[in-house]
């Protein structure tokens, strides 16, 4: 079957198309600043979590202040070990 002219026209315009949503895509799933800002907002609502707000499921609020309770172990372990250093 032989295609004419338009109907391959058209087929490069859809796949053109194609790819450059493809293209779009993978860039803001790749895009830094937007993966920083998803990583602050968690981390935002982590900390929100572990206070008392009445909304939150009383699991969630655990595994969050267990969360927030492991930084603050690994950045007090840090600080120390940067003094011991100097």
């Amino acid at each position: 079957m032989t295609a004419n002219p338009e109907d391959i026209e058209a087929q490069i315009a859809r796949n053109r198309a194609e790819l450059a949503s493809t293209i779009d895509e993978l860039t803001d799933r790749l895009d830094p600043k937007a993966k920083a800002n998803e990583l602050v907002e968690k981390a935002k609502q982590v900390v929100k979590d572990a206070g008392t707000d009445p909304d939150t499921r009383p699991e969630d609020r655990n595994r969050a202040r267990i969360i927030v309770g492991v930084g603050a172990a690994a950045a007090v372990g840090l600080l120390t070990a940067l003094v011991r250093k100097i």
